[in-house]
């Protein structure tokens, strides 16, 4: 089927309905996309993170071992392990073993205790009064010998499994190492004793739980038994953690989503460099992962969702407004057409339809007159007189059909410009660069494409206000080409409009400036005009930029400090203390914020 030989208002209907065919799947696409890059940044933060806890833990480990090592090798503590004299044991060689272990217990936070055993049983220790009790228990000397007959550990130290108290319920692991004889008597090469060390898990616990995840994340340390050495969910230290087990490790160091109690999950492991078989597994929730995205994909869907419902006006009144009358005047027209005399098209509005219609019928009018005239004519003149009207007649028929056409698309054009506007379409056009803009995947991007943002942003406010603000631009051009964090001036200027200008009863200016500082440094200066802020407010807001990032969240219900926060949380986060947002303000006289970050060539 031809779409020409449609009926106009089938070709506009089918026109508006494959256009919000096309931009509902565009929309989609953009938020199932948008959906999924958030997802897999989030994700990629979160393994971040997790490698962070990963390498702590690791050279907490590291150092145990190192100091075991000094300890095994140390030749008074070899000796202590085969000397047969009891005097020598206690009083020449203990004092100094003694020495060692508590020096080398309090040196590392990570060792609660220290127990030396000889291949005869005897023992000297370090311990902390808290834990130590363990030491002296059937239940400790059944558990460590299963280690002291393992052939790995003869070799080299590793860690043992979870031993649980049963009087007190509290957990312990141990590092354990062989003593291997080095100072050349008869039990040279051969293990002498060994040495056990009892690690801190509440400092493990301790180092996990700080961990900086989502609210609700879960992050385990577990040992190659599976068992949870430290979490920062208590519910679950000690116990076989077996939700995840059945997860394939192959795909656990990406990250895999999976199911967990009814709730979407990513699942992600790193196994520990130091100790075989261990490794930190953290589970966070999915919608956790993309919740400070929310505020953009909820834009998206309404902007979306808008945009659909305007086209569908818009074809409605289409329809209504342009079809109607012109699908009433070919109906009317073909009545004409078979000899309806007396019959007029009807004039149903008044624009350029309309008055193609008045022309139609005075036409019409002045054909039937020119009918009459013509059956009055004398019968002498009836056969030239008839031929002279049917010439006229034809004539004027002929012209009917292009003078409608001509009329009916000038129509068409005047209804499409009357109602064009050129501020919908520069909204939309800066609206398309920022979002442009703001999806890009780069985080370092050239100072000249912020500038390029922020002043779509004020095209935006231009048009919105009706240019009731000043706003002005100035960059230093040696910075054009240097590199900056993406979106750090855009919500600035928003919190100037918002925050201050709108709020004035008239006018109002906004000055943006940027050049090298004293210290070789970029500095970006945002000044407004508008209502300021009071003294007790900008004491609370800088407060706020020094928090830590978490304590700046929970404390800033203000939109425009969180704005703040966010921002100077970033820069600090990717350049140092050095480095950041500041803010000046006076009661009545505007605001000044200050944006410092290094200079970054490309």
């Amino acid at each position: 089927m031809q779409i020409s030989r449609l009926k106009l208002k089938h070709q506009i209907l089918l026109i508006f309905t494959f256009s919000i065919i096309i931009f509902t799947s565009m929309e989609l696409y953009f938020y199932y996309s948008f959906y999924d890059l958030t997802q897999k940044r989030a994700s990629n933060y979160g393994n971040k993170i997790i490698e962070q806890t990963r390498q702590k833990i690791d050279t907490v480990f590291n150092d145990l071992e190192v100091s075991t090592n000094i300890v095994v090798n140390n030749k008074k503590i070899q000796e202590f392990t085969i000397a047969d004299d009891d005097y020598k044991r206690a009083f020449d060689i203990g004092a100094y073993v003694i020495d060692l272990m508590e020096y080398m217990r309090s040196f590392n936070s990570y060792v609660n205790g220290i127990v030396i055993n000889d291949s005869e049983g005897r023992r000297i220790y370090s311990l902390a009064t808290s834990n130590g009790d363990i030491f002296f228990f059937n239940q400790y000397a059944e558990f460590i010998n299963s280690y002291k007959l393992d052939s790995e550990s003869v070799e080299k130290g590793m860690y043992t499994d979870i031993l649980k108290d049963e009087k007190t319920g509290s957990e312990y692991f141990f590092y354990i190492a062989p003593i291997i004889e080095a100072i050349g008597g008869v039990r040279f090469s051969q293990q002498t004793g060994y040495c056990s060390v009892m690690v801190n898990t509440d400092r493990l616990q301790e180092l996990v739980k700080n961990t900086d995840l989502t609210p609700n994340s879960t992050l385990y340390l577990l040992n190659s038994r599976n068992e949870v050495i430290a979490s920062n969910n208590t519910n679950f230290r000690g116990i076989l953690f077996k939700d995840i087990l059945s997860v394939d490790r192959d795909s656990l160091t990406n990250g895999v989503k999976t199911n967990i109690n009814g709730e979407d999950v990513i699942v992600q492991e790193k196994d520990l460099e130091q100790a075989d078989g261990w490794r930190i597994v953290s589970i966070i929730p999915v919608h956790e992962l993309t919740t400070d995205m929310n505020a953009i994909k909820n834009v998206s869907i309404i902007a979306g969702v808008g945009i659909i419902l305007s086209l569908i006006i818009l074809g409605y009144f289409f329809l209504n407004n342009l079809t109607r009358p012109v699908m009433g005047l070919v109906a009317d027209m073909k009545r004409i057409g078979k000899r309806d005399m007396g019959f007029r098209i009807k004039v149903r509005s008044t624009n350029e339809v309309g008055v193609l219609a008045y022309d139609i019928n005075s036409m019409i009018d002045q054909m039937e007159e020119m009918a009459s005239n013509i059956l009055n004519t004398q019968a002498r003149l009836y056969e030239s007189e008839i031929s002279k009207k049917q010439v006229e007649f034809s004539a004027l028929q002929s012209q009917i059909n292009p003078h409608f056409l001509y009329n009916t698309l000038n129509c068409i054009s005047s209804i499409g410009l009357e109602y064009g506007s050129k501020e919908i379409a520069q909204i939309t056009s800066s609206m398309s660069k920022i979002f442009r803009y703001s999806i890009k995947e780069d985080e370092l991007v050239q100072i000249s494409e912020e500038i390029q943002c922020v002043q779509a942003y004020m095209n935006i406010i231009s048009i919105r206000y009706e240019n009731k603000f000043m706003m002005k631009v100035h960059v230093d051009d040696k910075i054009m080409q240097m590199k900056t964090p993406k979106m750090i001036l855009q919500p600035i200027i928003e919190n100037s409009v918002y925050h201050g200008l709108e709020r004035r009863d008239a006018g109002g200016s906004l000055h943006v400036n940027g050049q090298i500082d004293v210290d070789g440094d970029v500095c970006f200066q945002i000044t407004d005009s508008g209502i300021g802020i009071g003294h007790d407010e900008l004491e609370v807001i800088k407060a706020k930029l020094n928090m830590d990032y978490s304590e700046r969240v929970k404390n800033s219900p203000d939109g425009k400090s969180i704005g703040l926060s966010n921002i100077n949380n970033r820069i600090k986060l990717m350049f140092g203390e050095g480095y950041g947002v500041d803010i000046e303000s006076q009661l009545g006289r505007g605001t000044t914020v200050i944006v410092k970050i290094p200079s970054i060539s490309n």
